[in-house]
């Protein structure tokens, strides 16, 4: 059983309210979960350390990773081995230190979180990258990280540039499988010195895409995971056996990557799919009896929409399923308790930014429809009103704009002063850009985004980047993309086009134009032509006027004019 906060021994101020954690006084949220036991900042501690610290407490004969496909499993009792063997094997026969940078474009294995931590151990930097990217993302996120290494496999390496100063390792090939079982048994021999690793290093960059349409590179740091992974600790519900979960999202995103190394410390079991299957996906929930399915929103639209396909499989071991990327309809979540009656959906709220969920439902709290959760321990919020010169905190059942300060909230952007200061301020508030609110009893709830970005499904597309490939067509004079309800993906982009005078361009060139020379997931879906796009007086794009003209058409042809 979970503990809280108690209204009736409330350790907080009398200004704090113990049923919102409101505090009246300075317009701030705090967290009702208990706090987390975090280390001394000034200790020096790599994640890696901190997670073989929680996992001596979490002794188990069960298996660490599992391959979903092939049934192939590293045990508890052998991960810390192949953690150090790996390690040692990369710092020795390639010679990475401290400091450097390792790009890893790979699908979900059991290998990659034992990468992870290998690299997190003596303090290289892992930087992983969607592999479903195309050639030029990657050189662009290889430029504004600036790796060493590259660590991929067989059939993604042509992706990658060719000037990195060391050589790609390739994920499937014997000489890696070798180094993770080098030393074999002879665990004396892998006592060596790295140099000291500070929670305050960085750990880890992720990608994140801002509305001008360049890559971001988010750092986060040591103290950062541990802290995520800390306040999950502290309010994790008491098992008789640990969890068994499936991890459907890609170990690329803040999502997965959090995943593969978050619960194993505690003793779970996590299997990895290397891509999303519907089927195979309850196949193995049936065959390895996971506990928890950890999915984007189009996957539980799926569940609830393939009653007949559901109905081949026992998925009685089925307890929670693991919500986030996306926002999840209502309706959605109301027809899988129907189907599902026994399993809780949690929801979470997070970005890239925040190391994942700032906030998070829990099972017992999972009923009350609509919310994303209560703030994680040791964070705090405040709602602001985006149109206000100040940055004072609104009472609970405002809506305004979400800002989020604690432990887990991310270094910065990688060079990028700029984007960097105008989303943390001085104090340490990271700016979301989201519209929420509070209820009474310290629930978020999302309401919409400031932000232009388009999710979707648990991804961001920034309409910049696409309105820049538009507008580089000889035939397009002008172009604007938005956001397309979609009950599967959630938004789907689509665009506005102005033709060049005596053009006769169509929707499905223009369509083909774009998914050449972008990632799968940011394809235009639709193309609707007209005469002018609407902006402001400085020449902004007044996007929600595209929106509303969307909804407003009654025309069914994506090529009429509006």
């Amino acid at each position: 059983m979970v503990k809280e906060n108690p209204e009736n021994s409330s350790p907080f101020s009398p200004s704090i309210d113990p049923r919102s954690g409101f505090c009246s006084k300075t317009q701030i949220f705090h967290s009702l979960r208990l706090s987390a036991s975090l280390p001394p900042e000034t200790t020096p501690l790599s994640f890696t350390s901190y997670f073989f610290s929680l996992l001596r407490h979490h002794p188990t004969t069960t298996a660490a990773f599992i391959d979903g496909a092939t049934r192939h499993r590293i045990l508890h009792s052998e991960l810390q081995l192949r953690v150090k063997s790996l390690a040692f094997c990369i710092h020795q026969e390639i010679g990475l230190s401290k400091g450097d940078c390792a790009f890893v474009l790979a699908p979900n294995s059991p290998e990659i979180p034992v990468l992870f931590l290998s690299l997190f151990s003596f303090g290289v930097i892992v930087c992983p990258s969607n592999p479903a990217n195309s050639v030029l993302e990657i050189s662009e996120q290889v430029n504004l990280s600036k790796p060493l290494i590259a660590f991929t496999t067989h059939d993604l390496a042509q992706k990658l540039p060719s000037f990195l100063r060391h050589r790609t390792v390739l994920l499937d090939s014997p000489e890696f499988i070798s180094w993770m079982l080098k030393n074999g048994n002879d665990c004396n021999s892998l006592d060596f010195q790295f140099s000291e690793i500070y929670q305050s290093d960085t750990a880890a960059i992720l990608f994140s895409s801002g509305t001008t349409g360049r890559f971001k590179g988010v750092e986060l740091t040591h103290k950062n995971f541990i802290s995520a992974v800390a306040g999950s600790n502290a309010a994790r519900p008491a098992r008789q056996k640990p969890p068994v979960i499936l991890c459907t999202v890609p170990f690329f995103h803040i999502y997965g990557f959090l995943m593969s190394i978050r619960d194993v410390a505690f003793g779970a079991t996590m299997i990895s799919m290397k891509k999303f299957d519907f089927r195979l996906m309850m196949r193995i929930v049936e065959e390895i009896k996971a506990t928890h399915l950890a999915l984007a929103p189009p996957a539980v639209v799926l569940m609830v929409n393939n009653a007949d396909l559901m109905s081949e499989f026992d998925l009685s071991s089925l307890e929670v399923v693991l919500c986030a990327g996306a926002p999840l309809a209502n309706a959605v979540i109301e027809r899988f308790r129907r189907r599902f009656p026994n399993a809780a959906v949690a929801q979470a709220y997070g970005l890239t930014e925040t190391t994942g969920g700032a906030t998070r439902t829990l099972p017992g709290e999972s009923q009350r429809l609509g919310t994303v959760g209560r703030l994680v321990s040791d964070c705090q919020a405040k709602i602001v009103d985006p149109d206000s010169d100040n940055d004072k905190g609104l009472t609970p059942l405002r809506p305004g704009e979400l800002w989020i300060r604690g432990p887990s909230v991310m270094k910065g952007y990688l060079a990028d002063k700029e984007a960097t200061d105008a989303t943390l301020n001085q104090d340490g508030w990271l700016r979301t850009g989201d519209i929420c609110y509070f209820d009474n009893e310290g629930f978020l709830f999302y309401v919409d985004r400031i932000k232009e970005l388009i999710k979707y499904k648990a991804y961001q597309i920034a309409p910049a980047e696409l309105e820049h490939l538009l507008l580089s067509h000889p035939d397009i004079t002008n172009a604007a993309v938005i956001p397309y309800p979609d009950e599967e993906a959630g938004e789907v982009p689509v665009a506005f086009v102005v033709r060049k005078s005596g053009s006769s361009i169509d929707e499905e060139s223009i369509i083909q134009f774009i998914a050449r020379q972008v990632s799968p997931y940011k394809k235009i879906r639709k193309v609707f032509f007209i005469n002018s796009i609407p902006t402001n007086a400085p020449g902004k794009v007044l996007r929600k006027e595209l929106i509303n003209l969307v909804r407003s058409s009654s025309s069914s042809s994506s090529s009429s004019k509006l």
